[in-house]
């Protein structure tokens, strides 16, 4: 078992249904879905307040300070990643006492595999990337909690489902910092439809999916990425609410 098999159990939870209502039912302008809490819709420009749950970093972040959105390049050579383009926008709130708020200022670190399994920037039993950074990069939120990525549909590798990793941090460089770490998850169908071409069709048939993996099963549905076709690719929104104490 190599160090990309060996990530670990999911860590952190999601709200009860309890803890939702007792942390936003006295907020205006709000209402409850399921376990979680929405913004209201007479105020569409809000992100959603959706609880995630937190799952292993994995053995692969590196905090590269590399403040870019599109994140398929790798400085070290100017050479771009080739795969099925994928933009990515994360809109990040925060649930309080008063409701759910975008959250601003936010560092919002993106990094998966290429379309052969393959992380940038490590040594591994199967590649040696050192010194190479691509597919990795962080944003930092806007005003309305909003973080963008152009990057490519991740491949896969023995041992894992098709993923991406995130990690969400708040004033990183002072005392009172906080962080959630988290991954992000396809479809399997559509996985089947981008790993018929090129360049993801000379790794072979995959040998996971979702439901196989150990890590899914543990909340990976709530934070399966809902795909829309975008020109060549595809796009995704993911809303994410945290709950800082």
């Amino acid at each position: 078992m190599n160090d990309r098999e060996r990530d670990d159990q999911q860590t952190g939870r999601i709200l009860t249904r309890r803890e939702a209502f007792s942390i936003l039912g006295a907020a205006a302008g709000v209402r409850i879905i399921g376990s979680f809490a929405q913004a209201s819709p007479a105020v569409p420009e809000l992100p959603r307040c959706v609880g995630r749950p937190e799952q292993t970093e994995g053995p692969y972040f590196l905090d590269t300070k590399l403040n870019r959105s599109d994140i398929r390049s790798d400085p070290s050579d100017g050479s771009v990643i080739d795969g099925v383009p994928l933009l990515l926008e994360f809109r990040v709130s925060q649930i309080t006492l008063q409701g759910c708020t975008p959250l601003s200022g936010a560092v919002v670190d993106l990094w998966h595999c290429d379309p052969f399994g393959v992380y940038s920037g490590v040594l591994d039993p199967g590649f040696d990337t050192t010194g190479k950074r691509f597919l990795r990069g962080y944003q930092v939120t806007d005003d309305a909690g909003t973080a963008r990525f152009t990057t490519i549909y991740p491949g896969w590798y023995p041992g894992r489902t098709v993923h991406m990793h995130f990690k969400i941090r708040i004033n990183p460089s002072t005392q009172g910092s906080y962080e959630f770490t988290s991954q992000l998850y396809f479809d399997d169908s559509i996985s089947d439809l981008v790993y018929r071409h090129s360049p993801y069709l000379s790794r072979g048939l995959r040998a996971m999916r979702n439901q196989d993996d150990g890590i899914f099963k543990v909340g990976g549905d709530q934070l399966m990425l809902a795909l829309i076709k975008h020109g060549q690719g595809y796009a995704a929104t993911f809303d994410i609410g945290l709950q800082r104490t």
